[in-house]
Parts: structure tokens; sequence; C-alpha cells
């Protein structure tokens, strides 16, 4: 069943946006070679319980970690490990935040050391890709209009979007309806209402789109050993532009 959040919900999701944001703002720091996903994981959860928060997809379905650490060929779900992280690889922090009820849900690429031309271009198409999914956002288009935006603009620019995960609908639970596909056609799907709260979260590839799946049941990663970035907002939709809920400039 899709929602629409009421006044009270969105100021308590955008109180949790506002932290995970900061709560990224600080991962960017420690970001370094020699520095472990592990640590990182066990500084999100520290700073969230110091915030009053804590994070949400712990214990989801079975999930044993605070964030998603998602590293060079892994699309989504990279558990957190022991392994130091090495110049120039690039890795996704996800995590959602839980702040008195509220939720958020963000994912941020990160490069470890100073970035090459290659990776400079893969980071800046991914992001480029969820704005022109959020120029979209906006009561009566259409889910199609969300993904057809997304979709021609990265394969416009040689790479690929993956399409076995979506964005989503999020409170009062992690995944809510309904799915957001980051491909479609424009005019088609679902329309966007006033209230809706929905994630953004374009995954695209340096290769081919298609996934498969670790034997941890979890992490997904490309089927042809090419990178993957992924960046991720909360979105409020109203009549005009949406509100950015996890937006890191606004803090």
């Amino acid at each position: 069943m899709i929602t629409r959040k009421s006044k009270r919900e969105i100021e308590l999701m955008q109180e949790a946006g506002k932290l995970l944001a900061s709560c990224h703002k600080e991962i960017a720091k420690r970001i370094k070679p020699g520095v472990s996903t592990k640590e990182i994981d066990t500084f999100v959860e520290g700073y969230l319980a110091e915030h009053g928060a804590t994070p949400e997809q712990k214990g989801y379905s079975g999930y044993p970690f605070a964030t998603c650490a998602s590293i060079n060929d892994e699309i989504c779900h990279g558990f957190p490990r022991d392994e130091s992280l090495e110049k120039g690889d690039i890795v996704t922090i996800d995590m959602v935040v839980n702040l008195n009820g509220g939720l958020a849900d963000s994912a941020w690429t990160y490069v470890v050391g100073d970035p090459d031309e290659k990776t400079k271009r893969l980071l800046d198409v991914t992001k480029t890709s969820l704005y022109k999914g959020i120029e979209q956002v906006r009561a009566g288009n259409r889910l199609g209009d969300i993904g057809y935006a997304i979709q021609t603009y990265a394969e416009g620019e040689g790479f690929s979007v993956v399409r076995d995960f979506t964005g989503h609908g999020i409170g009062p639970t992690i995944h809510e309806d309904p799915h957001i596909p980051h491909f479609g056609e424009a005019g088609k799907g679902l329309r966007l209402k006033e209230g809706m709260v929905i994630t953004i979260e374009p995954m695209i590839n340096e290769g081919a789109w298609q996934s498969k799946m670790d034997t941890n049941g979890w992490t997904a990663r490309t089927v042809d050993g090419g990178r993957s970035a992924q960046y991720e907002h909360t979105l409020v939709v109203t009549n005009g532009e949406p509100l950015i809920l996890t937006d890191q400039d606004s803090i």
C-alpha cells in the first residue's frame, strides 16, 4: 500500500535526514587508504547512538550491520569487512537512520585517495543521474519519467543502469511501495502524489548492467567485474520541486 505522509511524519523524517547527511559528511573525512569498512561501520553505529538514533537496517531481514559497504565491483549490500581500503578503490556506504520513528535512507560513493579521470567520470555521471531523476519528482509526473531521465542520460554517457534493484517508498518501514525503477518510459507508470516519500538511488555500472549474487545471499556485484557507483536521496513529493531530506549541502 502506498501512503502519503502527514506533516508530522515528514518533520520526523526530515530530522532523520539531517542526521544521516551529517553522518555522511563525517564519513567523507574518514575514507582513506588503510581504513576498513568495518571501522566505518563501527563509527556510524556510535555516531547515531550519540545523537539518539539507530541504524534501521541492522537486523532487517537478518542483516547484521549498521551500513552496507560496497567496494569496486559490488553493486549493493556489501558487508563491512576488516580488510583495509586501498588507494584507487571506490566504496559506497548506504544506511537507513531511525530517529524518533522517522526514517531516512541515503547512499554515497567515495573514492579512496585521489580519483583518476576514469573514476571521476563514473562518479560524476552517477551523481548527475540521481539529480536528473530528482528533476522529475513532482506531483502529477509518473515513475517512468524518473527512470527515463536517468536511463537516457547514463546510457548516453556510455554507462549502464542496474535493473535488479530500485528505489522505493519509505516510512514507516525501510521498503514501502512503490518501487522506483531507474529505467523506463516517459509518461508510463504510477502517478506521483503530494506527500509521498520515496528514494531515488541509481546504481550505474562501467560495463554490463546485470548482477550476480554472492554466497552470503546479500551482496550483488557486476557480472563482468566492472565497477559500480551509487548515490541516493530520500525525497518528499510536492506540487513543485521535491524536498530532499538527505541533502548534505543544507546542513
